[in-house]
C-alpha cells in the first residue's frame, strides 16, 4: 500500500512542484517529521506469536486504518479546491510519513518477537 500511494501522490508531487507550489525540501522535511507518528502507531497494532505456526500473527488495525482513510478523503476533498494544493500536498506528506513510520516500526516488533519465541536466532538477521 505503501508503494501505492507513493506512486500515486509522486505524480501529484512532480505536478505541484512544477507548479510552483510545493519543493522537494517540505516534501522530505513533512515526510520525515511524521515518521515518529507512523511508529508510535505501529505499538498499538495487535499482534501475537504463534507457536504451533512459529509465526506471528497480525491483527486488523482499526486506528490506521481510519486515520490513514480520513486523511485520503480530507486529501481528495482538499485537493480539487485550488487555494488549498499546499494543504493538499502537506496531508500526502504526512500520509506517507505515517505510513513508512509504522512499516518499519511493526517490522520491529516482529523481530523482536520472533527473537523472543526462538523462531529466529538473534545472530541470524
Amino acid at each position: 500500500m505503501f508503494i501505492q500511494f507513493s506512486a500515486l501522490f509522486g505524480f501529484y508531487f512532480f505536478r505541484d512542484i512544477g507548479n510552483g507550489y510545493f519543493s522537494w525540501m517540505w516534501v522530505a522535511l513533512l515526510f520525515t517529521l511524521f515518521i515518529p507518528v507512523g511508529f508510535l502507531m505501529s505499538l498499538i497494532v495487535p499482534m501475537k506469536a504463534d507457536l504451533k505456526r512459529r509465526a506471528v500473527i497480525l491483527s486488523f488495525d482499526r486506528v490506521y486504518l481510519f486515520l490513514i482513510w480520513l486523511l485520503v478523503i480530507a486529501k481528495l476533498i482538499i485537493g480539487r479546491i485550488p487555494p488549498f494544493t499546499l494543504e493538499a500536498d502537506f496531508i500526502m506528506c504526512a500520509i506517507l510519513g505515517i505510513m513508512f513510520g509504522r512499516l518499519g516500526g511493526i517490522g520491529l516488533r516482529v523481530r523482536y518477537l520472533k527473537v523472543q519465541y526462538g523462531f529466529i536466532l538473534e545472530s541470524q538477521t
